[in-house]
């Protein structure tokens, strides 16, 4: 069953396209350079003001986040809440470039 099941797998993930596993690596190197900074960082800089840096750059992301409606799926129940108080895009009555409208029915 294990041989069976590890072929598979091998199968599955040879047709992954190369592009995501560069964006695989890519992420997995950005999120180790960001630890490898912040303890620099936290080294000889100070904490207070450091943490109102990462403050300011995740209240940045958010806004945009609740502005643009672009946020990813975890996020959506906090996103939709402060989607109440906060402004939002207004919508186009035009498609953006690229997307087609949905075809009318044509019995109606």
């Amino acid at each position: 069953m294990t041989p069976l099941l590890a072929a598979t797998t091998m199968d599955k993930l040879k047709d992954v396209p190369p592009r995501v596993w560069w964006l695989v690596g890519g992420g997995i190197v950005a999120f180790i350079l960001f630890v490898v900074i912040i303890r620099k960082l936290m080294d000889g800089a100070n904490k207070f003001i450091l943490a109102a840096v990462i403050a300011l750059a995740l209240f940045i992301v958010g806004l945009q986040w609740v502005y643009e409606r672009n946020e990813p799926a975890w996020a959506t129940p906090a996103v939709d809440f402060l989607a109440r108080f906060l402004p939002s895009k207004p919508k186009s009555a035009f498609p953006p470039p690229g997307k087609t409208p949905a075809p009318k029915p044509a019995g109606k």
